[in-house]
């Protein structure tokens, strides 16, 4: 909302565009429905589906793109965009987007100030810049744990070389986590508030999505249980942690996966 606002009072806008797997997708359209602006949202091939229907429920228009990955949506909602009136609001790069994930962090030291270490799920890190730079801002000594699928690493890989490395796939249940291709600007964001990132496999994502509804009550996506996933692994490390859980559209297929 905060990103769409700001764009909307610097300049004449009709219609804001986005490429999403989903939740930012669903976000911009929620937004655009608020402030009454059109929105278009481009989808890779196969969206997840509760996702897609969220999207189309708060009014925006859907393009598929029959791309397997968020890259080719991207660049089609780019090439959109330079019509006179259309806005991207692209979530990888868009400058006011982190401003609304770091008062997240804001909230985890005000409430949990004994907090040693946060996890948070790292797709394309808008997400983590916010958290991670807020928190760094107020409270050095907490560890923020980025945590990113085995079969999407390219934000991981990055991170660790301190310079873009896109990959080939990112065919991972996570859909939240799907990234390929890194923006240098995020890497070397990250690479100021990140103190570790922890990659996670498929078998391990649906074992906490279990966990998470039967022990804790909570319905979480892949990507939401991401941290839950990286935090049984490593518990004894982790000290006094909170772990982000971050969306709850799972699709049928993943809740059969996962026996819920």
């Amino acid at each position: 909302m905060f990103g769409l606002a700001e764009n909307l009072r610097r300049q004449p806008m009709e219609e804001v565009v986005a490429s999403s797997t989903g939740n930012h997708g669903a976000a911009v359209a929620f937004a655009a429905k608020t402030l009454g602006v059109r929105a278009t949202i481009f989808l890779p091939e196969n969206p997840n589906p509760v996702k897609r229907k969220k999207i189309e429920d708060l009014g925006a228009r859907i393009v598929m793109t029959g791309s397997p990955d968020l890259a080719m949506a991207s660049e089609r909602a780019k090439e959109y965009s330079e019509r006179p009136g259309v806005y991207f609001l692209n979530d990888s790069t868009d400058p006011d987007l982190p401003a609304g994930p770091g008062t997240i962090g804001m909230e985890i030291l005000d409430q949990f100030p004994e907090v040693t270490s946060v996890f948070v799920p790292m797709g394309d890190t808008a997400l983590i810049r916010g958290v991670g730079a807020a928190i760094k801002h107020l409270k050095p000594s907490v560890r923020v744990i980025g945590v990113q699928a085995e079969q999407a690493p390219s934000y991981a890989l990055s991170w660790r070389e301190n310079r873009p490395v896109p990959t080939d796939t990112c065919d991972t249940c996570a859909d939240g986590l799907a990234t390929r291709m890194p923006d240098a600007q995020n890497v070397a964001a990250i690479r100021e508030v990140v103190d570790d990132v922890v990659l996670i496999g498929e078998a391990a994502m649906i074992a906490a999505i279990r966990h998470l509804y039967r022990e804790e009550g909570v319905l979480a996506e892949p990507a939401g249980a991401a941290t839950t996933a990286a935090w049984l692994q490593h518990p004894s490390s982790s000290g006094r942690s909170v772990l982000l859980v971050t969306g709850a559209n799972i699709t049928d297929a993943v809740r059969e996966r996962a026996g819920i």
